[in-house]
């Protein structure tokens, strides 16, 4: 157990209040990022005075998220536009198959006719997914699909009542859909929008302009997408025209962190800001404002060019309960079995998961055999975020069967977990560290009882994205375990760090373990307090 003295304790204190002012109302300003946790690729709208986003969470089900806010930088979860996408093999993670960093991308939300309208494709299914609704908050949802899948499309209502999506990477695509946006319109529109929407970023190649969204201001289009130039970095570029069919003439928008990829939306302050993400380590890909100025019929993003890190909208509060939360487990009548800040890994396989059959657990039982932590069915997720978080966890294995192993893990390819091992009826503590590319079992500790408690912290502060684990006996002295976890963002999985709760077979399926409580912090600590 590591121990601080008090003086130390003070000055963590003094640095959290320091690092963490966008957490605090005292600044009376929101900071960037104005969330702190990987929710890439949003689509933002405005309706009376409430905003709503969707994002990606792509192999995670339900899938879609949508988050509300009524001042832009405040979020909670409200819904999810899907529970499963398709009953494939790569979506159940079965058979060897698995649909990681895929699944479902880049959606494109919008309001129209006193509907709600979400957009979205799927490399896995090959489909485009047209979702809609009158109650974005509670569904239900009505959905259409259709072939070919859409890359990255943006949905468009125009004034004269006809549909569109705007798709492609490099060279874009217009696409007329029916009028209620459940299929391609026969006859319609399908041409070349934009021959090459990377030029304006340059000639070197590299990712071709994608990510489209278009908005319609003041009777001209304006389209937005992400560039990134060989040798430079993630670049705002927009084009404008008098015709949804072009001509268009583009321009760079904003070339300054990395800071790409979004639209635009109107504040609650009458201003205009650029709604964007940035990769940001392991955390993953974090939202970004940027406040916005209309000069000669251009959005012209940032201070000087700049991403500041002040806004002058209302502050930041905390990620918890909003977008992640504790949870013990302990339901009441009327109570979703889940909360909305869960999600699980590929698609569940519901009867062997409850809240109920054991009253203030979570029971996960397994029903095949699995060879790694990754290929893990039936595994609940939470983001991590930044710049420090901690998660911890109580599990009772007193049912786990031989070859069961179950317990805390920070999900990517390059992972980490803490966990009870059942071997030859014995129980075991291991810490499993694949931080270098493979799973590495670094320590072992015999374990003589059948409830422990587990915990991983994460520090993501100036790019660190380093973990820690632990373990307890009892839920108050905490000793380290294992290696510490270097962590990275990887394509493969294309997605932040998440807290996972799982239980797994390696040899007889029917064994189960009980989870009674996760408790998530978004203040510094001191690791193994």
């Amino acid at each position: 157990m590591i121990s601080i003295s008090k003086p130390s304790k003070f000055f963590f204190r003094l640095l959290t209040a320091f690092m963490l002012s966008h957490f605090s109302a005292a600044s009376q300003k929101a900071v960037n990022p104005v969330i702190y946790a990987d929710v890439p690729d949003m689509s933002i709208i405005r309706v009376g005075k409430d905003y709503y986003m969707s994002s990606t969470t792509m192999h995670m089900n339900p899938g879609v998220p949508i988050m509300k806010s009524t001042d832009l930088v405040n979020w909670h979860i409200v819904n999810y536009a899907y529970d499963t996408l398709a009953n494939v093999d790569a979506l159940n993670l079965a058979n060897g198959k698995n649909a990681y960093g895929k699944g479902s991308w880049a959606s494109s939300l919008r309001y129209h006719n006193g509907l709600y309208y979400i957009s979205t494709f799927a490399q896995t299914t090959g489909k485009t997914y047209i979702y809609s609704t009158a109650n974005i908050e509670k569904g239900p949802w009505k959905r259409a699909s259709f072939s070919p899948s859409f890359h990255d499309n943006s949905l468009f209502f125009d004034d004269d009542g006809r549909v569109y999506l705007i798709t492609g990477n490099g060279k874009l695509r217009i696409v007329e859909l029916e009028k209620d946006a459940s299929g391609i319109k026969p006859g319609g529109i399908d041409q070349t929008l934009i021959e090459n929407a990377s030029l304006p970023s340059g000639n070197k190649g590299g990712l071709g302009a994608e990510g489209s969204q278009l908005f319609k201001i003041n009777g001209k289009y304006y389209l937005f997408n992400i560039a990134w130039p060989r040798g430079g970095m993630r670049t705002v570029v927009i084009h404008r025209a008098d015709k949804i069919t072009g001509p268009y003439e583009g321009k760079v928008g904003l070339q300054d962190l990395g800071v790409a990829q979004g639209g635009l939306i109107e504040g609650p302050d009458n201003n205009w800001y650029a709604y964007l993400f940035r990769d940001f380590g392991a955390v993953g890909r974090v939202p970004y404002l940027v406040p916005v100025e209309w000069k000669d019929g251009w959005p012209v993003i940032g201070i000087n060019g700049k991403v500041p890190e002040m806004l002058n909208l209302p502050p930041n509060k905390s990620l918890v309960p909003g977008i992640i939360a504790s949870d013990d487990f302990d339901r009441k009548k009327g109570d979703r079995a889940l909360p909305l800040v869960w999600q699980w890994n590929h698609n569940p396989q519901n009867e062997l998961w409850s809240v109920n059959a054991r009253k203030g657990f979570l029971r996960l039982t397994t029903g095949r055999r699995d060879t790694d932590f990754l290929t893990a069915r039936n595994m609940l997720t939470q983001r991590t975020f930044g710049p420090v978080c901690s998660g911890s966890i109580a599990v009772d294995v007193t049912h786990l069967k031989d070859g069961d192993i179950a317990g805390l893990g920070l999900l990517q390819k390059n992972y980490g977990l803490v966990a009870i091992k059942m071997e030859n009826k014995q129980y075991q503590i291991i810490m499993v560290n694949a931080g270098g590319g493979k799973p590495d079992t670094v320590q072992t500790i015999p374990l003589k009882q059948a409830v422990v408690y587990f915990k991983a912290e994460c520090d993501f502060r100036d790019r660190k994205d380093v973990a820690h684990f632990f373990y307890s006996l009892d839920n108050h002295v905490w000793q380290p375990i294992g290696t510490p976890l270097k962590m990275a963002y990887t394509l493969p999985h294309f997605m932040g760090y998440r807290y996972a709760l799982f239980s797994y077979s390696t040899k007889t399926p029917g064994g189960f373990a009980d989870f009674d409580f996760f408790r998530v912090q978004d203040q510094l600590t001191e690791p193994g307090n």
